[in-house]
């Protein structure tokens, strides 16, 4: 038996048809808000809870394990393979932009191509990607 949360995990991704999201505190709110509205994601943002705002990124990477949600930042330390191996959890996506509109746009790609392959859950079990602005003009 383990923790509520990873009782509860497979039940709510069968549940979930879109994919599930931690955002984390480097993620704008606008954002966030074209996950929630434009993909009708299901987005967990630490923002919005006093219990994760200041977290530390281990403690959000552990909760995002627990509760079965891809990571979504833009915070660089989760490229450290040793504090944050990709071989665990539902998968960490790092958008590595400046502004938030090269965001979103890159949010629309990853909407695109990334997390809504048929048949998939919208996770990316045991991977970790890095993408930057550059995708966006790469021809698909």
């Amino acid at each position: 038996m383990g923790t509520l949360a990873s009782e509860l995990q497979p039940i709510a991704r069968d549940m979930a048809q879109a994919p599930r999201v931690y955002a984390d505190a480097n993620i704008p709110a606008g954002a966030v808000s074209v996950m929630r509205h434009d993909f009708k994601w299901d987005v967990l943002f630490v923002i919005e809870h006093d219990d994760l705002r200041r977290a530390s990124d281990a403690s959000h990477f552990a909760r995002a394990i627990d509760l079965g949600r891809v990571l979504i930042t833009q915070d660089r330390d989760f490229l450290d393979d040793v504090r944050f191996p990709p071989t665990v959890g539902p998968g960490v996506i790092v958008c590595a932009v400046t502004d938030e509109r090269t965001l979103i746009r890159l949010l629309r790609y990853i909407a695109r191509h990334v997390l809504s392959t048929p048949g998939g859950d919208g996770t990316l079990p045991r991977r970790k990607l890095v993408l930057t602005s550059e995708v966006l003009s790469s021809p698909r």
